[in-house]
């Protein structure tokens, strides 16, 4: 080949290459342009909905955070599944699921820990009861101090969904897949008449165990098992495994079914965030990924407090919020809890008789919290295949 024709043909890929660079940035400032409209007409959606929230406004110093402590880089969240027969989410109403999410800014990966509910905890009269106490006497704004005092957070905004929501978004969204023991199906049919009647929703009996697709009310009544063996340490196992189930869902809902979401959903739920600070986390929906979940305490015992009744006291209380931290905040230098925590970890210990020497006690009945998605994905993979071969 000729040095002019060899020129020509280098020339003419140049052209090509170049010709198709171009295309292809064309394409990405399109695909960019069209997510960026999809983006502002999710945030119109939002500001078109919000009025069908149940909004509550904080005054000036009605949250309170330990002193120093400021998760910089993260936003964390109070998250509460009420039980309230009237719709009314505030004050009264009985908070079966407490929740903390916190969500790195710049990764968007979201940790969320459920706390147990008849966990040990001071509360703002200066009493160690159980952590649900907080939300029925004082709504949202005890619930939220009483987190932050006790765990060192800095959470300033909650959001709380009413177990009935949870129904109707299962089944908007066409049920979840989860793996029910036979225990676990025969409480549920113990308490499923009930849930139907408060969801006002027609309720199916559980016939068998095994991998199986659930309703709305019946993953509500899942969730809420709690006479079963590992009691309240499995409820929120369930409760975490629902919640990531709904999320997948979520994730590929097209826009009628999203309509029929918020327009069912949205006046049973009660949140703190304004619509400014909605629209910041709607902007970065398509970014969150829930990285992990976790029970809280790691590590804990049951006990019983007289005038409280039972309770999950956690071993070691310092350590214990130390692990949640590192847990929510895994790119976080560790440094010492409060002087407010070790003063209410001293007094748990002296109310409940359990600290850290029962952790190095080898006999002793210590719960470790030890879910975690891989975890879950693996189990429920075992249940198909074995579905499968009984097939």
């Amino acid at each position: 080949m000729s040095e002019g024709r060899r020129t020509h043909e280098q020339k003419r890929a140049a052209r090509l290459r170049a010709r198709k660079k171009r295309r292809i940035k064309r394409a990405v400032v399109l695909i960019a342009e069209i997510l960026i409209l999809c983006l502002l007409g999710g945030i119109a959606y939002v500001m078109a909905k919000y009025d069908k929230f149940q909004t509550v406004a904080f005054g000036d110093g009605d949250i309170v955070s330990n002193e120093g402590v400021n998760w910089k880089g993260y936003k964390t969240i109070a998250l509460f599944g009420g039980d309230s027969r009237t719709g009314d989410l505030e004050e009264g109403a009985q908070s079966d699921t407490i929740m903390i999410a916190a969500i790195n800014s710049d990764t968007k990966e979201v940790r969320i820990a459920s706390v147990y509910r008849d966990m040990t905890v001071r509360h703002a009269d200066g009493k160690i009861r159980k952590a649900n106490y907080a939300y029925y006497t004082g709504g949202p704004k005890d619930a939220i101090n009483m987190l932050n005092q006790n765990f060192d957070l800095d959470i300033q905004d909650y959001v709380t969904v009413d177990f009935k929501a949870l129904a109707d978004v299962v089944d908007l969204v066409g049920g979840i897949e989860v793996e029910v023991s036979e225990a676990e199906a025969k409480e549920m049919n113990r308490h499923i008449e009930g849930t139907g009647q408060v969801a006002g929703k027609e309720v199916h009996y559980i016939e068998e165990s095994g991998l199986q697709k659930l309703d709305g009310v019946q993953a509500v009544t899942y969730a809420r098992i709690r006479k079963n063996a590992g009691g309240d340490y499995k409820r929120t196992d369930r409760q975490r495994a629902v919640l990531l189930k709904v999320a997948e869902k979520a994730k590929k809902m097209d826009l009628a079914t999203i309509n029929k979401v918020i327009n069912q959903v949205f006046p049973q739920i009660s949140t703190s965030f304004t619509l400014p600070d909605m629209i910041g986390l709607a902007s970065g929906a398509l970014d969150y990924e829930i990285k992990d979940t976790t029970g809280f305490p790691m590590e804990a015992m049951d006990g019983r407090i007289d005038g409280v009744g039972s309770i999950i006291a956690p071993v070691g209380f310092v350590e214990n919020v130390e692990e949640l931290h590192t847990f929510l905040y895994p790119d976080k230098k560790a440094e010492d809890v409060s002087k407010t925590v070790k003063e209410i970890a001293k007094e748990v210990e002296e109310v409940t008789g359990i600290g850290r020497e029962e952790l190095e006690d080898s006999e002793a009945d210590v719960n470790r919290s030890s879910y975690s998605i891989a975890q879950q994905e693996g189990k429920e993979e075992n249940a198909a295949d074995a579905k499968e071969k009984k097939e």
